[in-house]
């Protein structure tokens, strides 16, 4: 075969290959021009769902070969039509619940609404003790009537009911613990809808009413704001029900009310309906239950007058003032202002009104009922007025929001008055505006001082402020002064939980507005009162927070690490796996906002510490997914290195991190990969020309790839290792140990296994095999021959392996490789090689065409074309056919572009195989008339005339 190979001239035939240059108009079309986005205005045609377009917001004449081929209807668009319920909802429900989302948009998006707040109160405030619960059981008198029933009777019926509203027919359940009664409530919600949809409205207002009578009993009061969350679930639910119903009353013939309805549009029916239950509700007996059923469905007043709700928010405001439990009393006061803003949020005179009366009556909280109430209860007044908080906070949030800072001050300033104002003062900066406390913070301050400390600490008034100052800047004069009057307070805290939940917040606005030098105290003082009896292990989430808050706010490393108390803070994270998570959040900063690479001492040691942390967590429980993370961040740190032109450090700091991180996989092979670049980077500054000493490092460098690939577990890892790095020892003239990485990769080719992991998943090797090889046959071209191991010594070596490697029966990837031996082989009888090495000489200036060395190859080669000759004739069978068909045709490819086919044994070897290739109807008829169009092509070339001739001989056959 090589004895024939055709003589080529790489550099001719590169120029005839070239695209045509063409002279390109920017002004034309360009595919990477930005595509001019075309907005069509749709309306809606007979048939549901179809568009048509009517207008185009763009000028653009190009016509969209999208829009052309879907007839102006996008089937995205059409998808999402269908998604959305809107859209595919009968007309009355479309309308409601637009109307839903307009009315419950009144309030913007940056109010926080009451569902946020609602898992943070049931997660606080929970209890131990047993509770009861009243059950509503039914009624059996509702059950006697019949559809043929006169109407009479079912109005007596109902009365009897409603008589029967408040006595008997309940259980009252005891002992029970709070999940019992969190799921007891459920069922009561559950049994609401239930009694709703079969039609027994008086049943589900019986079980409303008695679910707001439990809002009235506070024996277990540390547990009231949460009973508080789980009833008024059920009154939202009852007051929904109510006024859907009702809008389902004022449908006329399929047409719903207008989003913004007035009382006149609303039919007799519906109104004598809604009066209906206005009047049942004022008919219960209780002032609670009938004040949160009346608040549950104040929505509906629309459905009567106008004036209704801003009629009703004052009486029911004034209704609370009959409450005797102030802590009752102020959860009622909240309820109302959570039902005026969802459906009257402009009426902001009534929460007013609210929330002044509340202060009218504050002075109850510390009165002698509610005293004796707290030593029956056993609870202390501090934890007594938390309980406030919720209620107070949502109250004041509602009046806060969008407020005039007019109306702000007026009420900080009636709170001032207030004697004990601690808990109200706490709220206050809760709830309003960030910028309108932190302007005013030395005013607080002063306020935070004369609050009485036993009723309600002022650590967590500080905390509060804190929190304030973390979103809006004080005034720049104030700061230093804040932070020490703050400091002051927390410095002075006993209880180690106390301090860092206050340190932790103030610890952002010292990052924010100081210098190094005031974190650093502040970072001593929390070791300082954390470090004793070993506190900090139950406040590692706190610790956390400071840490991340230090580093977003010093990203500088440098300077992070002068801060002298940064790295002992460090060493209070005893806990190993919080340990790691801190390592990695610095990690990650470092990567993020590390610009430069660096080689400050002081950074290195200290994240070389932090690295070999994450490191030494890493054990045989640690999941695949937590190695990739540790070895992506602590990569990141490796290539973040540089010693600049001083690459014996950069040497000595890469063995460092290999003793240091050799349980990590990715790591070394980051560090080989590294060192090969160090390589590569001396040669670049040497120009190719290695003095001793240069030539003596990279020998080190290449040195250090051979010690540690051995070492990786991956064997395609290995041998892609052991190949790129013989590529750079040939670049840098160390041909001995070039021989020796290619020699480890041939000695490695016959452990790769039959299947490997890839992604978790099993998979055959020969592909992975296949393409390695491939590229190995390339590297091999330009490898010179070692004097003393004969002629092409690695290519017999490697034949050798393949020759013995146990394939698969069914695979055809041996001759493919073999295939590509030809390739390999048909270059090197070339005068001169298409690719070198600089400063390398390989096998053509060597041997210089000598006919030993043709000879050589010429003998491979029939070896090789032997081979593949006794594989295509294995594949005779007929379960085989195709796989004859397929591998005659890559054959007759080769022989194609590499044999001389002026020579008849080749020529009519190529032939023959291009006969076989179509024998038996199995050919890629659209692959061979092609080839035959590219020989006909190629015939029509000076030195390619006996093309003409072969194209002759090879006969195209249908599958017939």
């Amino acid at each position: 075969f090589l004895r024939h190979a055709r003589s080529r001239n790489y550099v001719s035939e590169s120029e005839v290959c070239k695209l045509e240059s063409v002279p390109l108009d920017f002004g034309d079309y360009h595919p990477l021009k930005p595509i001019t986005v075309t907005e069509s205005k749709t309306k809606k045609m007979n048939r549901k769902g179809s568009t048509s377009s009517t207008s185009s917001s763009s000028s653009s004449s190009v016509m969209d070969p999208l829009s052309s081929v879907l007839d102006g209807t996008d089937p995205l668009s059409l998808f999402a039509a269908a998604a959305d319920p809107v859209a595919t909802a009968p007309p009355m429900d479309g309308a409601r619940r637009k109307r839903d989302k307009d009315e419950s948009s009144a309030v913007g998006s940056d109010f926080e609404p009451w569902s946020s707040k609602r898992g943070e109160i049931l997660a606080r405030y929970t209890t131990t003790e047993k509770l009861s619960i009243n059950l509503y059981m039914g009624s059996e008198k509702g059950k006697a009537t019949t559809t043929g029933s006169a109407v009479s009777e079912k109005v007596r019926t109902r009365l009897e009911e409603l008589d029967d509203l408040e006595e008997g027919s309940q259980k009252e359940l005891l002992n029970l613990t709070q999940q019992d009664y969190m799921n007891r409530i459920e069922e009561l919600n559950q049994s609401l809808k239930d009694a709703w949809s079969s039609d027994q409205k008086v049943k589900a207002l019986k079980i409303v009413i008695q679910c707001s009578k439990l809002l009235s009993d506070t024996t277990v009061i540390q547990f009231y704001p949460s009973k508080f969350v789980l009833i008024t679930d059920i009154l939202d639910t009852f007051g929904k029900l109510v006024y859907e119903r009702i809008l389902s009353m004022c449908v006329d013939n399929r047409v719903s009310l207008p989003d913004n309805f007035s009382p006149e549009s609303v039919n007799d029916t519906a109104k004598e309906t809604c009066l209906n239950w206005f009047f049942k509700i004022a008919s219960i007996r209780e002032l609670i239950p009938r004040f949160y059923v009346e608040a549950a469905i104040l929505k509906c007043n629309k459905f009567l007058s106008k004036t209704g709700i801003s009629e009703c928010l004052p009486r029911l405001t004034s209704m609370i003032r009959g409450i005797g439990d102030p802590l009752v009393a102020v959860y009622a006061r909240a309820y109302l202002c959570r039902v005026g803003m969802e459906v009257a949020p402009q009426l902001k005179e009534s929460l007013n009104k609210n929330f002044f009366d509340f202060l009218l009556t504050f002075k109850q909280i510390h009165g002698d009922t509610v005293q004796n109430q707290l030593v029956v209860q056993c609870v202390e007044i501090p934890l007594y007025l938390t309980l406030y908080s919720p209620a107070i906070d949502w109250i004041l949030q509602c009046i806060a929001y969008h407020a005039p800072d007019v109306l702000l001050t007026e009420m900080m300033e009636r709170c001032k008055k207030l004697g004990n104002n601690a808990l109200l003062l706490n709220s206050v900066m809760s709830a309003f505006r960030a910028e309108f406390i932190a302007a005013r913070s030395m005013d607080f301050i002063g306020m935070i001082k004369e609050c009485d400390e036993s009723g309600f600490p002022k650590h967590l008034l500080f905390r509060s402020l804190g929190l304030n100052l973390a979103l809006a800047d004080p005034p720049e004069n104030d700061r230093l002064q804040i932070l020490n009057e703050a400091w002051k307070v927390i410095t002075k805290l006993k209880n180690p939980q106390d301090y860092i939940n206050c340190a932790e917040v103030w610890v952002e606005y010292t990052c924010r507005h100081f210098t190094k030098r005031e974190v650093n105290t502040v970072l001593a003082d929390v070791i300082k009162h954390m470090t004793p009896d070993r506190a900090f292990e139950d406040a590692y989430p706190q610790l956390q927070s400071i840490i991340q808050k230090v580093i977003t706010y010093i990203y500088d490393f440098a300077l992070l690490f002068s801060v002298e108390k940064f790295l002992p803070f460090l060493d209070m994270f005893q806990k190993e796996s919080v340990r790691v998570e801190v390592c990695k959040c610095i990690m990650e900063s470092f990567i993020k906002h590390q610009q430069e690479s660096t080689k400050d001492p002081v950074i290195l040691n200290a994240l070389l510490h932090i690295c070999k942390t994450m490191h030494d967590s890493v054990n045989a429980l640690t999941l695949e997914d937590e190695k990739r993370t540790l070895a992506a961040l602590i990569n990141g740190f490796i290539k973040m290195v540089s010693f600049g032109r001083d690459f014996e450090q950069q040497l000595s700091f890469y063995v460092e991190a290999r003793s240091m991180f050799c349980n990590l996989e990715p790591v070394l092979v980051q560090l080989i990969h590294s060192v090969n670049q160090l390589a590569m980077e001396t040669r670049r500054v040497m120009k190719g020309n290695h003095s001793r000493k240069t030539a003596a490092f990279v020998r080190a460098c290449v040195a250090f790839c051979f010690i540690t690939i051995p070492s990786l577990s991956s064997i395609f890892t290995r041998l892609n290792l052991y190949l790129h790095s013989g590529q750079v020892a040939l670049a840098n003239q160390c041909l001995s140990q070039a021989d020796a990485f290619f020699k480890a990769a041939v000695s490695l080719v016959p452990e790769v296994p039959k299947m490997i992991s890839v992604d978790g998943k099993m998979r055959p090797s020969d592909a992975f095999l296949l393409e390695f090889l491939c590229n190995f046959f390339s590297t091999l071209l330009v490898v010179p021959d070692h004097p003393e191991q004969g002629v092409l010594f690695l290519v017999r070596g490697l034949l050798n392996v393949i020759q013995d490697y146990t394939w698969e029966d069914n695979s055809d990837d041996k001759v493919r490789i073999y295939t590509n031996v030809l390739h390999l082989l048909s270059a090197m009888t070339q005068e001169a090689f298409i690719y070198h090495v600089d400063k390398v000489d390989s096998n053509d200036t060597l041997y210089g065409g000598d006919s030993k060395f043709l000879a050589e190859i010429n003998k491979l080669s029939e070896t090789v074309v032997s081979q593949i000759l006794d594989h295509l004739k294995t594949l005779g069978k007929e379960e085989t056919l195709k796989r004859q068909s397929q591998l005659a045709l890559y054959f007759f490819n080769t022989i194609l572009a590499h044999g001389d086919l002026r020579n008849n044994r080749l020529n009519q070897l190529s032939v023959n195989l291009w006969n076989l290739a179509q024998k038996h109807g199995f050919a890629d008829t659209k692959t061979m008339v092609k080839t035959l169009e590219y020989i006909k092509r190629r015939s029509k070339q000076p030195e390619m005339s006996h093309f003409t001739d072969l194209a002759l001989r090879l006969p195209l056959q249908s599958r017939t």
